[in-house]
């Protein structure tokens, strides 16, 4: 598994390590299933707080894309894919209505902030 920090980023530390497993972990980079470094070698890996990595690792918990296993450590989740659905549907709306209202503010029309979000599906296509 593959974490990169940026100090500059706006998210905080652990955000930003929920949002790269999340990323692994539904892409299949990391398997259903497979074991996840203790949270102590994560953060001694990412030469970050113990605290840090045990906010991520309960938030993805408490999400359900990860498990712990008492006595043998945390597992990628198996994948309930309506659950993961929901999850991912809910984070997309937050990020629209954020974009919509950024749009907005900026004085956009909605016909502008629809041209661009179409132009941002059909560059990721």
């Amino acid at each position: 598994m593959k974490i990169i920090i940026k100090n500059r980023s706006e998210l905080p530390i652990y955000e930003q390590i929920e949002q790269q497993m999340k990323a692994q972990i539904l892409d299949g980079t990391v398997a259903e299933n497979e074991q996840l470094p203790s949270i102590r070698q994560l953060a001694r890996d990412l030469k970050i707080s113990v605290i840090t990595t045990t906010r991520a690792y309960s938030d993805l918990a408490d999400e359900g894309f990860i498990i712990s296993v008492a006595g043998k450590g945390y597992f990628v989740a198996p994948k309930n894919n309506d659950l993961l659905h929901e999850r991912m549907l809910f984070e997309m709306e937050e990020g629209l209505e954020k974009a919509v209202e950024n749009g907005h503010n900026a004085g956009l029309s909605n016909d502008e902030i629809i041209t661009a979000l179409r132009t941002i599906i059909n560059e990721s296509e």
